[in-house]
């Protein structure tokens, strides 16, 4: 599909009555959605990719506190940790997008996962299957996601991640996947704030951000460094209620948690072949002139923020 088409019909939807409904049913049928079990398997790498920076920072899963920023379709981040033994998740969202249908499935797939997260999370197996199983009876009994886990993940949507009206220093983890780059750039700021109030001293932030043009993957014509070439005014006329993308370049996330008064002690971006030859045949607009190159084309970054001790 051509990118523009698109981005017109999610711009038509996000002002009319009933539009997050057909953009859903849009994303089930034609989208992202339409291949759970894939979709699906590739939030769970992301999440044992999560997990095992986690383990090596020092931050073990079982028995954190633990604070997700956009809770998205299913929560399957939650649950995974959830199983893994966290002393609890609290996932937030600004709108309340979680489906049923797909909390159910999400339940369901989790199964094909339990061997793996026992052995991350270094928990005990047959706890890990009666946790899943006791989820899965209740999921049938109540959609109620805090009832189903006893407590153990809370659901709030809609929530402002950046008022959280979480009690200070009560946190062990926060983290996010795929988010950030959704976020406006003041709101991130005040993430960040909000995440060094809620944080137990020592506490960390994990961040996926995945700040490539995100119709690329909709659009094979273009590439990850496409929206570049566009001013902030061009770009906002693409950018909609449904796929808001703040463009920011993958440095900016780390620079401005380490700003915030954090220690970074994992930063993976790095400046594939790849993007640089994209970059090189793309006709950035000036407005980007300043950033390096070699920081303009990366794409991704997982970092890990400490909260000084």
């Amino acid at each position: 599909m051509d990118w523009r088409i698109k981005g017109s019909l999610q711009k038509v939807l996000g002002v009319l009555p009933g539009g997050e409904y057909a953009h859903y049913q849009l994303q089930r049928r034609f989208g992202g959605l339409r291949d759970f079990g894939r979709e699906f398997d590739i939030k769970m790498d992301d999440w044992r990719l999560m997990a095992g920076h986690l383990r090596d920072a020092g931050m073990p899963i079982a028995g954190a506190r633990m604070f997700e920023i956009g809770s998205g379709w299913y929560p399957t981040f939650p649950f995974a940790c959830f199983l893994g033994g966290a002393r609890n998740v609290v996932t937030v969202d600004l709108n309340r997008h979680m489906k049923a249908d797909l909390v159910r499935a999400c339940v369901a797939r989790l199964e094909r996962f339990l061997a793996p997260i026992a052995e991350i999370c270094a928990v005990d197996a047959a706890k890990v299957r009666e946790r899943h199983r006791k989820l899965a009876q209740r999921l049938d009994e109540t959609m109620d996601i805090e009832r189903a886990t006893e407590g153990g993940v809370r659901y709030l949507a809609p929530a402002d991640a950046a008022r959280s009206g979480i009690a200070p220093d009560s946190v062990d983890c926060i983290f996010s996947n795929s988010v950030l780059e959704h976020v406006p750039p003041a709101a991130i700021g005040a993430m960040y704030a909000e995440a060094r109030r809620i944080l137990a001293p020592g506490g960390i932030m994990f961040h996926s951000v995945n700040c490539g043009d995100h119709y690329a993957y909709v659009d094979r014509s273009i590439h990850q460094l496409h929206y570049l070439r566009y001013s902030d005014a061009q770009w906002a006329w693409w950018n909609n209620a449904f796929l808001y993308q703040n463009r920011m370049r993958a440095h900016e996330f780390v620079e401005n948690a380490a700003a915030a008064g954090f220690q970074i002690t994992l930063n993976t971006a790095h400046a594939s072949a790849q993007r640089r030859r994209d970059l090189e045949a793309t006709p950035v607009h000036a407005q980007f002139a300043a950033v390096p190159p070699e920081q303009l084309c990366i794409t991704s970054v997982d970092f890990i923020a400490r909260k000084p001790a």
